[in-house]
């Protein structure tokens, strides 16, 4: 991949900073730490998501699954 010499100036500083031996781990590092950030996001919405469907009222679900227009 080609960068300019400022993109890769950048890196090479942050790589300094946080101690890694290379850019490439610096990198890799970076996006292992974005998908867990997403990963957390998207379980903390299943878990909302969870929290509400535990609330539902069975007994309207059931009554509303009678009114359906296929057998249940």
């Amino acid at each position: 991949m080609s960068v300019s010499y400022e993109i890769r100036r950048q890196l090479n500083t942050i790589r300094t900073a946080g101690g890694h031996k290379s850019v490439n781990e610096l990198l890799s590092e970076m996006i292992r730490t974005h998908k867990m950030l997403k990963m957390k996001g998207e379980i903390d919405t299943l878990r909302e998501r969870m929290k509400q469907a535990v609330d539902v009222d069975v007994d309207h679900l059931a009554e509303r699954l009678n009114l359906a227009p296929f057998p249940v």
